[in-house]
């Protein structure tokens, strides 16, 4: 009995060690079966066994797919059986994904955030009018108070209008004009205004927490 002791560090490597050792060994004695027919009875044998670990998917198409992708993986594809399925290839599984586009439209200038530069495009498209005037003057309101929001200090209209010229390519362009936009006190009073109402809120379900009611 010690002689035949196994220890893991003297055994093959596992390729996919969820399905443990014992799958693995089916693998390769279906892999040393030389009648082909019995080859293919037992790789479905084999893929009932692995579809038994997860019973609500086994019979679903696309499950099977991959419970057959995963029996040739095992074998190191050179499992040589029918499978209702195109056999997979190593190079297919080897190759490197193609890279992931970020949809950062303009990393310049971050702290506007990507909703800024869709409502420009869509003001962009509107037709010339007060409508078109007053989203744009929201929207430079809006950039501000982003921009306050990451730096604290104080901040000149006019760098707010250089900004919305750059980021309309030209097209909305506020620097000669006349209008003003809303003090930054104003607008960071706001905000510190809707934080004192939410904590305010918080005290009193606090407050209130213990209380008997009848």
């Amino acid at each position: 009995m010690i002689d035949n002791l196994e220890y893991n560090t003297e055994r093959p490597h596992l390729i996919i060690p969820e399905y443990g050792r014992h799958l693995q060994k089916m693998v390769e004695q279906a892999m040393a079966t030389e009648d082909r027919d019995e080859r293919n009875k037992q790789a479905k044998s084999i893929i009932a066994v692995m579809g038994n670990l997860n019973p609500h998917l086994r019979d679903v198409s696309d499950f099977q797919h991959k419970l057959w992708d995963q029996l040739f993986i095992m074998s190191d594809f050179n499992l040589d059986v029918d499978s209702p399925f195109d056999k997979p290839s190593k190079e297919e599984l080897t190759e490197r994904p193609e890279t992931l586009e970020y949809p950062q439209n303009f990393p310049k200038y971050r702290f506007y955030g990507n909703n800024i530069k869709r409502m420009i495009d869509v003001a962009i498209r509107w037709e010339d009018g007060d409508k078109k005037d007053g989203l744009i003057l929201t929207i430079a309101n809006h950039m501000k108070k982003c921009f306050l929001n990451w730096n604290k200090d104080t901040v000149e209209d006019d760098v707010i209008f250089n900004h919305l010229f750059e980021l309309s390519e030209g097209k909305i362009n506020l620097k000669n004009s006349d209008e003003d936009l809303r003090d930054a006190q104003k607008l960071l009073k706001n905000k510190k205004r809707y934080n004192s109402s939410n904590s305010g809120k918080k005290n009193y379900k606090s407050n209130n927490r213990g209380r008997k009611r009848y």
